[in-house]
């Protein structure tokens, strides 16, 4: 297949990004200030995963701020793809996982799905086996059909600072995001919070957030940020792959479909299928192909049956 290079495009598309910062630094309440600007724009809701024991309901109702919350109490991969696709399925617009680093060291969270393989095999194999599980979960995130923002926990030291009157006082610093090495690096905003909730940006996609430091991040940086985002060509959304996989007549017509949600990158987006179970795109895909394969095997059994009562009689 002869390889071709093609013009490069800016393409429309939804926020992703990771706000980390040691307890205290205003994680929650940053998220839930960007993603209420965003629900507004959009007309859509906001979801959350809450993993922090549902302590980011105590900010229910500030600023007329309200959201659909989730309190899991187990932390796999795999879970949070279903989370995500169920999300996808009830149309919210924004989705804050409140704070993604269960997912690493939580329970049942990419450290203890490593160590009991290693257990289970007496071997080194645990991250070979994890890796595929995590690499969906990642999928899932990026390819969300919303806004999403994950808050990363930080590991914390104490510094030997001056303070304003010259007296050295020790002060909490956070340093090192709790998940693994790089994985941040996925989103298009990475910004580390301090206890005075200033928000540094330590990367960016977006040219004008480059090296910014935002005091008390709220409405105004949301309507920057989609505003930048939506400057993009229009793309297929999510729901419209989704529904048209649903009204495939063929496999041939399956097939063209499936190689258009390649293009995008987007076989591995949550969404649920035609019973609000969830799945990704390239799950419904395999499983519509099945079924139609089916019916075609169904259909070629009852012409055979009917070619042999025809020469019978």
């Amino acid at each position: 297949m002869a390889i071709e290079f093609k013009p490069a495009v800016r393409r429309k598309s939804p926020a992703r990004l990771a706000l980390a910062g040691p307890s205290g630094s205003g994680k929650t309440y940053t998220a839930l200030s960007l993603a209420w600007e965003w629900a507004r724009r959009e007309g859509g809701g906001i979801g959350m995963v809450d993993t922090e024991r549902g302590s980011a309901s105590k900010y229910q109702g500030t600023n007329g701020w309200q959201w659909r919350t989730l309190d899991p109490d187990r932390f796999s991969p795999t879970s949070l793809v279903e989370i995500l696709g169920a999300a996808a399925g009830q149309g919210f617009s924004v989705f804050i996982i409140d704070t993604w680093s269960h997912y690493w060291m939580g329970q049942d969270g990419m450290l203890e799905q490593v160590d009991r393989r290693k257990a289970a095999n007496n071997s080194f194999s645990g991250w070979k086996e994890v890796n595929p599980d995590e690499r969906r979960m990642i999928d899932a995130m990026l390819t969300f059909p919303g806004h999403l923002i994950v808050t990363l926990r930080t590991k914390t030291e104490y510094l030997v600072v001056d303070d304003d009157k010259g007296k050295s006082v020790p002060r909490k610093v956070g340093t090192k995001p709790v998940q693994r090495d790089g994985l941040e690096y996925e989103f298009d905003i990475v910004a580390d919070l301090d206890l005075s909730n200033n928000l540094h940006i330590s990367k960016t996609r977006l040219p004008f957030l480059n090296g910014q430091v935002i005091a008390q991040p709220g409405a105004e940086l949301a309507i920057q940020i989609a505003d930048w985002l939506d400057g993009g060509a229009e793309v297929p959304t999510v729901a419209e792959f989704r529904e048209r996989i649903l009204d495939v007549e063929s496999n041939d017509e399956l097939r063209d479909i499936y190689l258009e949600i390649s293009s995008y990158r987007l076989l591995g987006a949550p969404t649920v299928d035609h019973e609000g179970t969830p799945t990704t795109l390239r799950e419904l895909v395999v499983a519509i192909k099945e079924a139609l394969e089916a019916v075609e095997a169904k259909l070629a059994a009852q012409r055979g049956a009917q070619d042999h009562d025809a020469e019978r009689g």
